[in-house]
């Protein structure tokens, strides 16, 4: 386990919280959680990390890795390790933090590609800029920001067969969580042909909630079940509701509920009102 902190930074990486933890960033708070797959011993391979820039901006990032242990665990700590190392360079040499983004995801890939054992990670990424953010994602992990009546205003498209039907129309979210495919991703960072989303900016309010978070949470608890467990209240109760939600839907399966056992990791983000 490793939670690695700077002035500007914190890594959590193959961590297990009891409780989400929350962190003062971008004139607000982040809290995060990451736990392991009940009931199994291997390291998580989910990671998350956030960069305070300055006092209006910073940088959160929630990474997924597969491929086999500890594979999985190695490229997800890869991908959130080049993120920051880039988004520090670009800063320390005044330089815009969609750069170091998209440089971070291009170095995570070559580093993830010239491991050679096949390992691969999704990682999605907010960018957050005096009261906007914009998000940047490769695979199935997602980004969110809900109203507190339960409006979207940003969801990411999953880089998988599934995400896409769902996208499309052409398949409901509620069948989607129990399809064959959805493990299935087709983008990944440790693939030649990885490519980058980015997403259009969106003005945060500070009653919007922000949620990046891994397909642990989102192939066990639905987009509208998520928003309506974060939308209202203080943070750390819709952290303490999302970590159970995830959690009973994991340990206690039941008929008409999706339930993938799997690491779970998110942060929730709000700005100070």
């Amino acid at each position: 386990m490793a939670i690695v902190t700077t002035d500007r930074i914190e890594l959590f990486l193959n961590v297990n919280h009891e409780a989400a933890q929350p962190y003062p960033v971008a004139e607000g708070t982040a809290t995060v959680f990451c736990r392991r797959c009940p009931d199994r011993d291997p390291p998580n391979e989910d990671a998350a990390a956030f960069i305070a820039c300055d006092d209006g901006s910073g940088v959160l990032a929630v990474a997924d890795g597969f491929g086999g242990q500890p594979a999985g665990e190695q490229a997800s700590r890869l991908a959130l390790e080049s993120l920051t190392d880039s988004v520090k360079e670009v800063l320390s040499d005044e330089g815009t933090l969609r750069t170091g983004i998209l440089n971070g995801f291009e170095r995570a890939n070559e580093a993830i590609n010239a491991m050679g054992v096949g390992a691969a990670t999704t990682m999605v990424v907010v960018e957050i800029d005096n009261g906007s953010v914009r998000s940047y994602h490769v695979g199935d992990s997602m980004a969110l920001v809900v109203g507190q009546r339960g409006k979207l205003k940003l969801q990411t498209v999953s880089h998988s067969p599934v995400g896409y039907a769902v996208e499309a129309g052409m398949l409901h979210e509620d069948d989607a969580l129990h399809h064959e495919d959805l493990h299935i991703v087709s983008n990944m960072l440790g693939s030649p042909e990885m490519r980058i989303e980015i997403g259009a900016p969106v003005k945060l309010r500070s009653c919007d909630t922000l949620i990046l978070a891994s397909d642990g949470v989102f192939d066990n608890v639905s987009t509208v079940e998520v928003t309506n467990l974060i939308r209202t209240g203080p943070l750390s109760q819709a952290a303490i509701a999302l970590a159970a939600e995830c959690d009973q839907r994991m340990r206690h399966p039941s008929e008409g509920q999706a339930s993938k056992p799997d690491d779970v990791t998110f942060i929730l983000f709000r700005q100070r009102r």
